[in-house]
């Protein structure tokens, strides 16, 4: 798992669209990544369209959103297309990336430890370190509290 301060690991992914996306492109960008486990499921949908609210004041601060899953791109294309989603949908198709950030692995299910997505989103600076680490985060009202916390830290660095 990351914390606050870490570097966040390098990636490259494929998004909703097609275009590939690469954390070298963000340098100097502050971003928002969350990691959720399924498109079209209705938590992940809650989250998805919570963030896409929101959309429009992250834009005005340039802090970029992005939404992760194991899912393909037509999958997001259709979760998109059906939800009026405004955040780019990342394809982390053997879900490596989401180990490498404590993403994905053992959690607590109804009493029971299970392997699978771990929701979780993390702020990254412009620096590329960590600014907040949030796992195993509720979907419903998620989005607001990430706002916030980004605020947080756009107050103190900007």
């Amino acid at each position: 798992m990351l914390s606050k301060g870490d570097v966040f690991p390098a990636w490259e992914m494929v998004s909703d669209t097609g275009e590939t996306i690469r954390s070298k492109d963000l340098e100097n960008v502050r971003y928002v990544m969350y990691f959720y486990p399924r498109d079209s499921t209705p938590g992940c949908t809650t989250e998805a369209v919570e963030f896409s609210e929101l959309y429009a004041k992250f834009t005005l601060r340039n802090i970029p959103v992005f939404g992760v899953s194991g899912d393909s791109t037509a999958s997001h294309q259709k979760f998109r297309d059906n939800n009026g989603l405004k955040v780019k949908l990342l394809t982390d198709p053997d879900k490596e990336f989401a180990k490498t950030v404590g993403a994905f692995g053992e959690k607590m299910m109804y009493g029971k430890t299970v392997v699978g997505s771990i929701r979780s989103t993390f702020i990254i600076g412009k620096d590329g370190k960590v600014e907040e680490a949030l796992y195993n985060v509720k979907a419903k009202g998620h989005a607001a509290k990430v706002f916030d916390l980004a605020m947080t830290h756009f107050k103190d660095v900007e």
